[in-house]
This record gives structure tokens, sequence and C-alpha cells, in this order.
């Protein structure tokens, strides 16, 4: 990735937050690299070099800013890189897939030769895929000192390092510290029992209309909104199997950071949970630029993001069943309340009040019969497309993640029985990350743009290219803040509704 010096020094004069994670800056005398708004006084051109990642800024010989943070900064969007390749390479490494396997094993998973993906690695972070790796380990490890209780040795399994020792050489050969000097400097943000994070952002954030979107499709037990906090149910899956636990996000602001309580069973599996956390809330996103190309569709609510789910499988779930119309988050309860597991209900112990169950992951519902997911309320139809789905994805046949193959991935969706154009888009949308997805055969959608057809849709939709999924954002939320002209029924009890369906379908 080349970089304009002059630019960026002048974006770091600014401390523009547009820039925050585009590039790090690199001090000759101090020896620290910094994000591009760190608070302290501006380092004199001359000893400033600007480097495209915290990797490369190690590599040049800098260590970490203790102030600033490098690893909270704010990461790249899918259209932000030009070789989506290396994107995908770096969102499986920030999960930690080279702590289990090798670079020919990663480049086999996205789907190229090693050879290609060691140049377009370099071309765009200009360092090595094991570098890269390194120094996110190591960052990760200060995130896991600063923000949580974690004793050290699990600090240091958690992020990828096999053992203890090798974890303080690390930091003694790459930063010259000490595990004590970083989780002194972080003491007061620690609270024991629960992991406290942070995870930076690109401002604006529309966080209150991110509330009410995530409000308007709710499940009861699942998740819940309480005024400004957003909370849920989520289940992980690591080498020893699925993790069950919770989390609370609400905004912090002035700082440009959304904070996230969770609880601390997920603390083994936090490489994975924060990278979850970034997709559900869409943080490596631009605002500035989408904005900009949405014009007057951006005014209502400016930084708008895609919503996404802690697992594929929950947006490919949610979007199934949203074609159930008001039905849709009462079903999707009650499919929850069936199966979730007892063990499953002990694992949420301790999380805010209401949550007690988790939505089913695709194993368990490729598992479930046709009169099993009938009985939760579900029409023959989409009983019968649910299943398929659960199966295709469980077997791997369809990877749901943003690193997986965009067009073959839309094609076996498109393959699956009763599955429709408008939810395969909402999946590329919401699951795969890709910002120009777009669900023009969408009746609100058409609605709220007050387009007849999805011909007409689709022509209007042009100036919003390469962004119009955020475009789709606006849209539905206006659908959703226009005045309804009939009154809404008062929900129905999802859990009540589930148990006797069930009861009444196990009797007969």
């Amino acid at each position: 990735m080349e970089l304009d010096p002059q630019q960026c020094y002048d974006a770091l004069c600014a401390r523009d937050r547009r820039f925050d994670g585009r590039f790090f800056v690199g001090v000759s005398s101090t020896g620290v690299y910094c994000r591009p708004v760190c608070a302290v006084r501006t380092p004199r051109r001359e000893h400033c070099s600007f480097h495209p990642s915290a990797a490369a800024a190690e590599k040049a010989g800098f260590r970490p800013c203790l102030r600033c943070r490098p690893e909270l900064a704010p990461g790249w969007g899918l259209p932000d890189i030009p070789g989506r390749l290396a994107q995908a390479a770096a969102q499986l490494i920030g999960q930690g897939f080279l702590d289990h396997g090798g670079t020919e094993a990663l480049a086999a998973r996205v789907g190229v030769s090693s050879r290609h993906l060691r140049r377009l690695f370099r071309a765009e972070y200009g360092v090595s895929m094991l570098e890269l790796a390194q120094t996110q380990r190591l960052l990760l490890a200060k995130q896991c000192l600063t923000q949580t209780a974690m004793p050290v040795a699990d600090v240091a399994l958690a992020c990828g390092f096999g053992s203890v020792r090798r974890f303080h050489a690390a930091l003694r050969q790459r930063w010259g510290l000490r595990a004590q000097q970083i989780r002194r400097d972080g003491a007061a943000a620690r609270t024991p029992g629960t992991l406290q994070l942070a995870l930076g952002y690109r401002p604006p954030l529309a966080w209150q209309a991110w509330l009410d979107c995530a409000g308007a499709q709710a499940v009861a037990g699942v998740e819940q909104r309480h005024g400004a906090r957003y909370a849920r149910s989520l289940r992980l899956r690591g080498r020893d199997g699925p993790c069950v636990g919770w989390l609370q996000a609400w905004e912090d602001a002035p700082r440009c950071t959304l904070r996230v309580q969770a609880s601390a069973n997920l603390a083994p599996l936090i490489s994975q949970l924060l990278d979850r956390l970034r997709r559900m809330f869409d943080l490596g996103a631009s605002p500035s630029a989408i904005d900009a190309r949405l014009g007057r569709l951006a005014a209502q609510a400016p930084g708008l993001r895609v919503p996404g789910s802690p697992d594929g499988f929950e947006t490919l779930l949610r979007v199934l069943l949203r074609r159930e119309g008001r039905e849709a988050a009462r079903l999707l309860a009650g499919l929850a309340e069936v199966f979730t597991s007892a063990a499953e209900r002990a694992a949420l112990q301790g999380a805010p009040q209401g949550l007690c169950r988790v939505l089913p992951d695709a194993a368990t519902l490729a598992d479930a019969g046709m009169a099993e997911l009938q009985r939760c309320g579900l029409s023959a139809a989409t009983a019968r497309t649910l299943s398929a789905a659960a199966r295709e994805v469980a077997a791997g046949r369809i990877e749901l993640q943003p690193w997986a193959a965009l067009e073959p991935t839309l094609q076996a969706l498109r393959d699956l029985p009763g599955i429709d154009e408008a939810s395969v888009q909402w999946v590329a949308m919401q699951a795969l990350g890709w910002p120009d997805a777009f669900a023009a055969d969408d009746p609100a959608l058409q609605r709220a743009c007050g387009c007849a057809d999805a011909a007409a849709l689709l022509a209007q939709a042009q100036c919003w290219r390469p962004w119009r999924a955020y475009a789709a954002m606006h849209l539905r939320l206006r659908e959703l803040r226009a005045p309804e002209s009939a009154p809404v029924a008062a929900p129905r009890d999802a859990t009540a509704d589930a148990r006797a369906a069930y009861a009444a379908g196990v009797a007969s």
C-alpha cells in the first residue's frame, strides 16, 4: 500500500479520525508507533515515518504507544483494500488460524496458491503473514492484560503463544517490556468476573439507529435493549467445542469506542470474540466515504452501519424467518426455547436479566427432523428450506464468513430449495460483509424508496454503488420509522407458544 508522507503528516496534525487505523506513525525520537489520533504532542516531521499496518511499524523497529493503544484502532472494511484475498487472510489470522495451521493451509482456505497470497500480503501490509500474526498476537495480549483480569498464563494461551515462556520472550524481544508493566498500566480498567473490552471506530456512529434496527427484530430471551445498551447471548466454537456466553455493548462517543462487557467464560476465545464483535457492529466501515456517496439518503442517520450476527448461520436463519413478517421474532424465540440445552442455560447464569437462551446453530438444526421444526411453528416450506440450509452449512459446503468466495457462496444459497434472491442478498450484506449487495426484490425496500418494482429500485440504486448495502440499511430504517396506518397487535408470549406447540407435538 502506497502512503503519501505529507498527507499522512497532515492527517496526524489534524488528529483526523477518518484516518484512524489506515496508517500508523513511527516516531524515531521515542521509538514508539502511534495511531494518527494519539493525544501526545505532535512530533516533528523529520522524526516521523508512516506504515500501512502495526506489523510494518514493528518490523521497522518501533514498539506500540501505551497511550493511544494501537490495538484499539478500527480495522479495514472490505472495499477499502484492493486485494480482498489479503483482507480475508488477515481476518483468518486475526482469529488465530496460524496458531494451528501453516501458511499453505491458509492459502488453500482462501483459494489461492501460497506464493500468490504472500505477494498480495506484502503489497497490502508490507510484512509477511507470520509477521502480521505475531504482531496481532502481541496486540491482543496487550488488550487482554490492560482490559481483563485474566491470569498471564491464560492470556498467553488464549493469544496463541503456546506457553508463558514464549509469551514473555516475545514481549522482551519485540517491545522490550514485561507483562507486569503492561498490566499495571491498565489496572483501572479491569473488573474481575467479566471481560471489559473497548473497540475503536471511525466516527460518526449512528448507535441509536443501530439500536432501532436491532430492537425491531429482537428475539425474546436471546437479545434485549435497555436504553442505550444492547445485550445478547451468543455461541462461539473453539477447538474443544461450542462455548455459550453473553455480552453487553454501549457507545463511548467521546473516545470513539464501543464498550463491551462479556462473560468471563468467553476469555479462551477472545480473539474470535473480538472478530465477531467488529463484524456485528461493522466497526471497520468508513462512514465519511459511504455517507458522501449516499448523499441525502444518509442524512437521517450519518454513520449507519450494516449489522451482522455472531455467526453467519444465525444471519441466514433470521433472513429465512423474516419472510414470516411479524411472526419472525416469535418463531426465532420458539426455536431458541426448544433447542437451548440445560448446560447452555447454566452458562448464561449471571447474564443481564432476561437473557436465558441462545439461538440454535447449524449442526443442531441439521440433526432436527422436519416434524420437530414444524412443531416449533414453522411452515412446511420454511422448515424444508431451513433444514436444507443447516445441513449444507454444518457439512462445510456453504461457509457464511467474510472470507468466503462471494459468487460460489451466493450460487450455493440460490440452489437451496425455497430461497429467494432478496434473502440471498441480505445474507451477502450481513454475513459475507459485501458492501454492494442489494436486495432489490425486497418489498419493504421498494416501499421505502417509493419504487413500483425491483427494476425501478435497481435503477435508482446505481448512484449508491459500491455502498448499496448501506443504502439498503437506510431504506430499512426509513421503513421502520415510518408511521403505520394500522395498530400493531400486542406480541404473543414466544416461550409459552413454543412450549405448548412442542408439548402438543410430542403428545401426538
